[in-house]
C-alpha cells in the first residue's frame, strides 16, 4: 500500500467549490447543453449563462461553445477578452482574464493543484492571472499561481509554471521570455 498518497484520506475542504453540490452540478448540465449546443455567433447567450452562474464578464467577450468553464462564480473576464475552441478554465481558484486578452483554442488555465507532500492529497487553489492584452496561443498550459503579464505573448505549445514578464514573446517548456513584444504600424 502506498504511504505517500492515500486518497482514501482525500476530502474537499468545506465550501472549496464556492457553491452548492446542487448549483455544480445544474451548472455542468447547463455547459453541457445550452452552453455548448449554442451557435457560433451566440456569444451574448454565453456571456448571459456565465453571468447568470455568477462569472464577472466584461463587454463584447467573445467565449466559443466548446470552451470549458468549471466553476464560473471564479471567473473573471474583462471587456473585449476572446476565448477559444477547447480551451479550458479550469477555475478550482480564481481566473482573471484582462481586458484584450486572448486564451487561444486548446489552451489550459489550471487554477488549482495538489500538496503531493501530504498523503491526503489536499487539493491548493491558487489564481492564474492573463493581464490586458495578452495572448496565449494554442495548446498552451498556465499553471497554477502563475501571472502572465500585461501585452505578453505565450507562445503555442509552451508550458508556463512561473509568472512571465509583460510585453515580452515567451516560449518553450518550461516557457520563458524570448523577446520584447512590439507593435508594428498599421
Amino acid at each position: 500500500m502506498s504511504t505517500l498518497q492515500r486518497l482514501d484520506q482525500f476530502s474537499l475542504a468545506p465550501g472549496q467549490r464556492g457553491r452548492s453540490a446542487l448549483t455544480v452540478q445544474l451548472w455542468w448540465m447547463v455547459q453541457g447543453t445550452l452552453f455548448r449546443w449554442s451557435p457560433q455567433v451566440a456569444y451574448g447567450f454565453r456571456r448571459w449563462l456565465l453571468r447568470c452562474f455568477g462569472a464577472r464578464v466584461g463587454h463584447k467577450v467573445l467565449i466559443r461553445p466548446t470552451a470549458t468553464v468549471t466553476y464560473p462564480w471564479k471567473v473573471e473576464i474583462g471587456d473585449y477578452a476572446w476565448i477559444g475552441d477547447d480551451a479550458v478554465i479550469y477555475s478550482l481558484g480564481p481566473i482573471h482574464i484582462g481586458a484584450h486578452a486572448v486564451v487561444s483554442q486548446r489552451s489550459y488555465l489550471c487554477a488549482a493543484d495538489h500538496d503531493a507532500g501530504r498523503p491526503d492529497f489536499p487539493l491548493r487553489e491558487r489564481a492564474v492571472r492573463v493581464e490586458e492584452g495578452a495572448w496565449v496561443a494554442t495548446d498552451v498550459f498556465v499553471g497554477p499561481g502563475v501571472t502572465i503579464g500585461r501585452e505578453a505573448v505565450i507562445g503555442a505549445r509552451s508550458s508556463v509554471f512561473r509568472n512571465m514578464p509583460s510585453a515580452m514573446v515567451c516560449h518553450g517548456n518550461p516557457c520563458r521570455p524570448i523577446r520584447p513584444r512590439t507593435a508594428t504600424p498599421t
